[in-house]
């Protein structure tokens, strides 16, 4: 996980944990006068639900993860799960903080099959752990109080399934009919970029496709093959638009990112790329090549290195 989306994931942890601590501690310290009586502790849990925002479900554990009461839902009082072994449940394998609240990590709900976190609170006095207060929460109903967080934009290298990578060196660049054609495919590329409303496109070289979305259909598809590819015509069913203002790569370093795929396409007949996608608005690439090793890289970075840098020895293998 890169370290951007780490961050964001921190922050939202944060706000949802001051969300949820206030009134777990305050239900936790109503549970300790009726400490080991099932009924009593049942009916404070039953009371103080509604005051745990968003919570799916409320018990209590003692010290060794053994359920002492009986389950709390939005329906009322549970009937099973009494004495309950929870020990092995994951929240109960993290280091619960000095100050008494833990907030677990996400995990897969066993029951629901959704993603799920569990806050836990200490019961008990100073000195005196008398056991736990749990409540279970499903990630959809919690609030997300951060927008959507920002990709990285440095330079990333993914290696890929290791038996291809193993077998590379006994293979070699099969001409594809994209291949045979790319002076033609290019140009039909470049002008759906900059004139024709698609922002995203991934080419595979290989097998002579393209995949695009555009900005008046963004959430669907188009596949174009071979013909198409090779076919101006197609630029008539995509409607004329301006170049995105707002897009980080500038209309005229499309061709040049296009005519540098295709070196590297033609660079080795082993090493070689095998597809590559393109998104105008976050000005990135990704390059997959012939060992199934991929980089995701900044286009003016991919720009500023020369065909040399792909294949020498000073560079840390960027294939393999």
């Amino acid at each position: 996980m890169e370290e951007l989306l780490k961050e964001a994931t921190h922050r939202q942890r944060v706000e949802i944990a001051k969300l949820l601590h206030g009134p777990l501690a305050q239900l936790s310290a109503l549970c300790v006068p009726v400490w080991g009586n099932r009924q009593r502790l049942n009916e404070v849990l039953t009371a103080g639900f509604p005051g745990i925002p968003h919570c799916a479900c409320l018990y209590a554990l003692d010290p060794s993860g053994i359920q002492v009461s009986n389950t709390v839902g939005p329906h009322g009082l549970e009937m099973g799960d009494f004495r309950r072994d929870r020990s092995a449940r994951p929240y109960l394998q993290e280091h619960m903080p000095e100050w008494g609240f833990l907030l677990s990590d996400a995990y897969v709900d066993p029951v629901s099959g959704h993603p799920s976190l569990t806050g836990l609170h200490r019961i008990g006095s100073v000195g005196q752990l008398l056991g736990y207060l749990v409540a279970n929460f499903d990630l959809r109903d919690l609030p997300i109080t951060g927008g959507l967080y920002q990709e990285s934009q440095n330079w990333r290298q993914i290696k890929g399934d290791p038996s291809i990578r193993g077998l590379l060196f006994h293979q070699t660049r099969t001409e594809s009919a994209m291949d045979r054609s790319i002076d033609q495919s290019l140009p039909i590329l470049e002008e759906l970029l900059t004139g024709h409303g698609v922002f995203q496109c991934v080419i595979y070289f290989s097998s002579s496709r393209a995949i695009v979305w555009t900005i008046e259909d963004p959430f669907r598809y188009r596949v174009l093959g071979p013909e198409a590819l090779t076919d101006p015509d197609v630029c008539l069913v995509f409607p004329r638009r301006p170049y995105p203002p707002d897009a980080l790569i500038p209309a005229n370093r499309v061709m040049p990112v296009l005519r540098t795929l295709q070196d590297l396409r033609f660079l080795d007949e082993t090493l070689y790329l095998r597809s590559a996608s393109i998104n105008l608005f976050n000005g990135m690439l990704s390059l997959t090549f012939s060992c199934d090793g991929s980089h995701f890289m900044r286009y003016d970075e991919f720009l500023d290195k020369s065909l040399a840098f792909w294949v020498s020895e000073g560079n840390p293998n960027p294939y393999l």
